[in-house]
């Protein structure tokens, strides 16, 4: 498959598959449960399925592996991205972050044999590793690369600094950047609008990577882009509270859903934002419809209603 970069809008993300963290193995209604949510994300529109090596201790692969095996066809019209790069804790030894280049290929390996598929379309890098070597990394990807086991690279949680510095060793360009960006996750808007300003110091978010990706052509992927069902069912604020009430006007307004106006919030963005959504369940997966097969239909002011509400306090 030819990967686009302007060829998805949403992304289904695939951690809530494959049961319980805790359990090592999984069963039938596991793989009903999952291709029950695969079903409901083709049926929306979406052919890009983001998972993790680390996603329910690796049976989030595995048992998408089971569907594809089960469907005839699917594998080719769908893009399959997964990560790598976390190293879970196992009770002894805490969770750490390894992006070793011997580490990188075998994980490779593994997530192909539980995705039962030969390439992977889009690998990340899940976490910045303080000690990987650039240079190993980007040869570990080459090789992957020049193997046909994995088509296109980028990153996750990742700023400007630490993509310059990979893709300085890397001939292939970085494709994607996947961040944490939703409405009740906004330090990626604010860092560039809190400049000048006391409140700068309390944004963790690295200034530029945004202006960085864009001049790059790195398309920006949002997890937790649905806000845990912040604005949509379970609000945790008074802000959270009007803020769902705005989103059910303007959904109504728009004959579009709840859900669908908050990933438009995000789409609506100049940065070409592709949200990803996390949440198994059918219903609210077709919920999210509208953000592939309708352009965002916010204006200047309803967006800017949308994040003034959120915030709970003026701009600066």
């Amino acid at each position: 498959m030819t990967i686009s970069l302007d060829s998805y809008r949403l992304v289904y993300g695939c951690m809530g598959l494959g049961g319980d963290w805790d359990d090592p193995s999984y069963g039938p209604a596991d793989v009903a449960h999952a291709e029950a949510a695969v079903e409901a994300a083709l049926d929306s529109g979406i052919t890009v399925f983001d998972h993790a090596d680390i996603y329910r201790r690796g049976k989030a692969e595995a048992v998408f592996g089971e569907v594809l095996s089960r469907a005839a066809g699917l594998r080719e019209r769908i893009v399959i991205q997964t990560k790598c790069g976390i190293r879970l804790g196992d009770g002894v030894r805490p969770g750490i972050y390894d992006l070793r280049g011997e580490t990188i290929a075998r994980r490779v390996e593994e997530s192909l044999h539980r995705l039962r598929t030969d390439v992977i379309d889009i690998l990340l890098l899940h976490r910045p590793d303080p000690l990987a070597d650039p240079a190993e990394v980007a040869a570990a990807l080459t090789s992957l690369h020049r193997q046909g086991l994995v088509r296109r690279f980028g990153v996750s949680n990742m700023g400007a600094p630490g993509m310059k510095e990979l893709q300085d060793h890397l001939e292939l360009p970085l494709v994607a950047n996947q961040l944490e960006m939703s409405l009740a996750s906004r330090d990626w808007l604010e860092a560039g609008v809190l400049v000048n300003t006391p409140a700068a110091a309390g944004n963790g978010f690295p200034l530029g990577t945004l202006e960085h990706c864009r001049a790059h052509d790195v398309r920006l992927q949002a997890w937790g882009a649905l806000a845990q069902g912040r604005f949509t069912g379970r609000p945790q604020s008074p802000e959270d509270e009007r803020t769902a009430e705005l989103i059910a006007r303007l959904a109504e307004a728009k004959d579009t859903t709840p859900e669908t106006v908050l990933l438009w919030w995000l789409q609506r963005h100049p940065a070409r934002i592709a949200p990803v959504i996390g949440t198994a369940r059918p219903d609210r997966i077709r919920a999210c419809a509208d953000a592939v097969g309708r352009q965002p239909e916010l204006s200047h002011d309803e967006w800017y209603d949308l994040w003034l509400t959120a915030r709970g306090t003026p701009l600066p």
